[in-house]
């Protein structure tokens, strides 16, 4: 998917899992494949079949910890931070219309529609 270049994201990532795998790494910077696959509740498969495109398309890096050259942890590019916090945006402007929904009805009804 292309997005125009006055939008400021060039290309978007494949998927909305790759765009929630973004947004998890810019939660949680720096993060390795394990912790990434249980807070993502995906498989270490998956994960690293997602993380290879995402390293290929620039939206992710790969960093090596100064305490632990062997593992691997990823970090967003300026690329994917753009893309992150409009992730983020997007989040809240749906969290407040779902707010903005609920509050035309009663405590008593929002304690019915939960039973």
């Amino acid at each position: 998917m292309q997005a125009s270049k006055e939008q400021g994201i060039y290309e978007y990532p494949a998927n909305f899992t790759s765009v929630h795998v973004i947004d998890c790494i810019g939660n949680n910077d720096p993060i390795n494949n394990t912790a990434l696959a249980e807070k993502m509740a995906l498989t270490k498969a998956s994960i690293t079949k997602i993380t290879t495109t995402l390293l290929e398309d620039g939206f992710i890096e790969r960093i090596r910890l100064n305490d632990n050259k062997k593992e691997v942890h990823f970090g967003l590019t300026e690329k994917a931070q753009e893309l992150y916090v409009l992730h983020g945006k997007l989040h809240k402007q749906e969290q407040d219309r779902y707010f903005r929904f609920l509050e035309r009805y009663t405590s008593e009804e929002l304690s019915f529609i939960k039973t």
